[in-house]
């Protein structure tokens, strides 16, 4: 099922959480305007911006007035109100709870590791990097390990933990976290780079990829 109406996402450009939603969008052809929030100004901090997320975080969809915070419950949103086949989030209660788990690894591993990383070489972030890194090679040992057992996180197909891992995954490099010694994960980046409709993360010249 496709909208009549054009979605509006509420991002910034090189926030991993706004990417997660922008490729949702993009890979499930939903009709779709990018309007960026100016974190530098902190626009995301001002009342008007406050009445859609109290939290001031972006991203932040509005789907013809309904409006919706935090990256990973729009993608659960998104896959269970616009596609029909449920290819994105299966029915089924295991795949569903598969999906799930990774979902929690990206709000939780994800975000306390390579994100984290990131956010220091790119925003400045006051956080220990031997910390943060040490935790981001810990997760791709085991997400190396688990991609050698299937093509994506949650099985053989992508579904959105692909699209809620993917981001910060990809952009790791640019918080010093060398992928090199991951083959499974660099093929699976790969293999989300070939779906159609993908969009790529916007990259920064700071940490291994200055």
């Amino acid at each position: 099922m496709k909208p009549n109406h054009t979605l509006k996402l509420y991002q910034h450009p090189l926030s991993g959480h706004s990417h997660r939603v922008h490729l949702a969008l993009s890979l499930l052809g939903l009709p779709y305007e990018l309007i960026e929030v100016d974190l530098m100004k902190a626009a995301h901090k001002q009342p008007e911006f406050l009445a859609l997320n109290p939290f001031g975080q972006v991203p932040v969809l509005d789907d013809d007035g309904t409006i919706l915070f935090d990256s990973n419950a729009i993608l659960v949103y998104l896959a269970s109100t616009y596609d029909a086949d449920r290819r994105w989030l299966p029915r089924d209660a295991k795949q569903q709870a598969a999906v799930q788990a990774w979902l929690s690894v990206a709000a939780g591993l994800v975000a306390f590791g390579p994100a984290a990383a990131r956010l220091i070489t790119v925003f400045g972030a006051k956080y220990n990097p031997e910390d943060v890194i040490g935790r981001a090679h810990q997760l791709l040992k085991v997400m190396d390990a688990q991609l050698a057992k299937r093509d994506f996180l949650a099985g053989p197909d992508a579904t959105i933990a692909d699209i809620a891992g993917y981001s910060y995954i990809s952009a790791a490099p640019e918080g010093n976290v060398d992928l090199a010694t991951y083959p499974k994960v660099r093929a699976w980046l790969a293999r989300v780079e070939a779906l159609p409709g993908f969009v790529p993360f916007k990259r920064t010249a700071v940490g291994l990829n200055a």
